[in-house]
């Protein structure tokens, strides 16, 4: 049995059951016994039906999954809130994509020996896939690694995060209940971390989905069965650069809500703030009373804004980040103290020197670091300074600047004048260098679960 626990402080919430390894090899051998099946493929207009009536499940429950979520995941009521309506969102989304979701003609004729034919391709599902997922969006993560699988046809076996697996659960009893059969949507709660391993990893696997972190994420790469193909989604210590010419009434809100949404647990969290040292001192203090003014606390009250870290070992990890750095010379403005077991008051490091983890490593906590420049070059050379890569961010009302220094930095997305935590859901989400392999975002990860085969009619 797994214990649920709510994440603010300890309390059980339930005991679910777990999987051991004759579970895993049914669970398995289910999942491609239904791929090889191709007489009990469901066709696209059976699963954008299905697609359509679990959307409207979803809808039916936001609220329930909201308290869920805070519970489970500590994450604070109104942004639970916005994730199962984004999750919602998300459903719909790939029953949409399923409309033009096809394949491409490949022109012949082109030479003399390709005369007298025509060639097209067409999608097909790549298999069975498995998914593991991470703890921060309980429900938006499975609603990401699921509803693609579901749409283009491939059975899955999603695990959960096993301080989180609640919302992954009666996610699956509700897309059941939309009408696809069991088979081609399973769950797997494995008993100790080395099922999972062998989950992830064996040859009856076509494709590993993947969202935690990368020492795991890279290693379960490297033991993937000869052809499984792999999506990886890991974390990054996400950088922005606030130049002179940013309009400060709107940049200090942004990144306040950027880097202690979720108490930092966001794999784009904003970590590194690079501000020029022209409106450095005012941005500080603006930044400082900013976060200092946030409401702290139980996650399931509408008026808390930053809640608790998902476990008292991270909250551990966290605070010895925090000291090695004050310790280094940090000047913490505001925060950086234990309020509970798991509850770290929100808090901003001035200047934290370039060699202490908080400023080489992802955080994924409630903590900024604030560092001034005068050049643009130093600060994007060392936005760009480590092996992560995802999302970054630039501040400032001059375009100059922004069309200069955007193609500059490294990651996959620039926001210009918006927080690195910015995402939709339709849109393409990247790790790049240690943060990550593939594209996430739901039609992105469709094309992911598919391959396309060629056909070629000679008359």
């Amino acid at each position: 049995m797994i214990k649920v626990v709510q994440a603010y402080d300890g309390a059980l919430i339930t005991e679910v059951p777990s999987d051991d390894a004759n579970a895993l090899e049914t669970k398995l051998a289910t999942a491609r016994r239904t791929f090889l099946d191709r007489d009990g493929w469901l066709a696209p207009h059976e699963r954008i039906a299905i697609l359509h009536r679990l959307a409207d499940l979803l809808a039916g429950k936001v609220g329930h999954f909201a308290k869920l979520i805070a519970r489970e995941g500590g994450k604070p009521l109104t942004d639970a809130k916005a994730e199962a309506l984004r999750a919602v969102d998300g459903v719909r989304n790939g029953a949409d994509e399923l409309r033009n979701f096809a394949g491409r003609e490949i022109p012949m004729g082109l030479t003399p020996a390709s005369t007298r034919r025509m060639a097209f391709t067409i999608k097909e599902p790549i298999g069975v896939v498995a998914a593991i997922s991470a703890f921060n969006h309980p429900l938006n993560l499975i609603v990401h690694q699921v509803v693609p699988a579901i749409a283009v046809g491939c059975p899955i076996i999603v695990k959960p995060a096993s301080s989180t697996p609640l919302s992954c659960l009666e996610f699956v009893g509700l897309v059941r209940e939309s009408g696809l059969p069991e088979p081609w949507c399973q769950t797997f709660l494995p008993e100790h971390t080395a099922l999972a391993e062998a989950f992830a990893t064996d040859s009856r696997v076509a494709f590993l989905s993947f969202i935690g972190s990368a020492a795991v994420g890279w290693r379960l790469r490297s033991k993937l069965a000869p052809g499984t193909r792999c999506a990886l989604e890991h974390g990054g210590a996400a950088p922005v650069i606030v130049d002179r010419s940013a309009d400060l009434d709107l940049t200090v809100p942004s990144l306040v809500k950027g880097g202690y949404y979720h108490a930092g647990q966001v794999c784009v969290s904003t970590q590194r703030i690079y501000v020029h040292n022209a409106i450095k001192a005012e941005f500080v203090a603006r930044f400082t009373e900013a976060v200092k003014a946030l409401k702290v606390g139980d996650p399931t009250l509408p008026t808390t804004e930053v809640g608790p870290l998902i476990l008292p070992k991270e909250a551990d990890r966290v605070m010895a980040w925090i000291e090695e750095a004050k310790a280094a010379g940090a000047e913490i403005t505001t925060g950086g103290e234990r309020l509970s077991e798991r509850v770290i008051s929100p808090a901003v490091l001035v200047e934290p020197p370039a060699d202490v983890r908080i400023s080489r490593e992802e955080v994924f906590g409630p903590v900024t670091c604030v560092y001034g420049f005068d050049m643009v070059e130093t600060a994007i050379q060392s936005a760009n300074s480590l092996p992560l890569a995802f999302q970054a961010s630039i501040y400032t009302q001059d375009l100059n600047f922004a069309l200069e220094v955007a193609p500059r930095l490294d990651g996959s997305a620039v926001m210009i004048n918006d927080h690195t935590a910015f995402r939709v859901d339709w849109m393409p989400f990247a790790g790049h260098r240690h943060s990550g392999y593939g594209i996430g975002g739901i039609p992105w990860t469709m094309r992911e679960m598919t391959h396309e085969k060629m056909m070629v009619f000679k008359s």
